[in-house]
């Protein structure tokens, strides 16, 4: 099982974010502590999902010397974040939509780094931890 660092982030009235220094554009966001860590795991199998999918190879983990040797890390604080074996499976989905709504849910998502899949889990996540 391989664990990557993990850059947990916090500024004042904002969540905790969370980067991966190993996987830029893999970034989420929990409203505690207990969540950022819970949500880095799930947006680390997910990234890696994606990247299996397109053929791409992973990265070796960085070591935590390497991460913090970075100037821009070191308002960070680091943890590792275990990634499975094998790349949770991941499904093909047909939905409809608005043609508007997608369009505005593509920009959104490019916007902020995500896939348009990756842009939809999170906000489904988002509502079924709210829920």
């Amino acid at each position: 099982m391989r664990q990557y660092i993990a850059l947990i982030h916090k500024e004042a009235d904002s969540d905790y974010g969370v980067s991966f220094p190993d996987f830029p554009g893999c970034v989420t966001v929990g409203a505690d502590l207990d969540a950022a860590r819970g949500m880095a795991e799930e947006a680390l199998a997910f990234h890696v999902d994606g990247l299996t999918e397109d053929g791409e190879a992973l990265p070796e983990p960085s070591s935590l010397e390497s991460v913090m040797s970075d100037p821009d890390n070191r308002d960070g604080v680091a943890i590792l974040v275990a990634l499975a074996d094998g790349p949770a499976k991941t499904v093909r989905v047909n939905i409809t939509l608005p043609e508007d709504a997608l369009r505005e849910i593509d920009a959104y998502a490019e916007a902020q780094g995500f896939t348009r899949s990756g842009f939809l889990l999170k906000a489904a996540r988002g509502m079924l931890a709210g829920a």
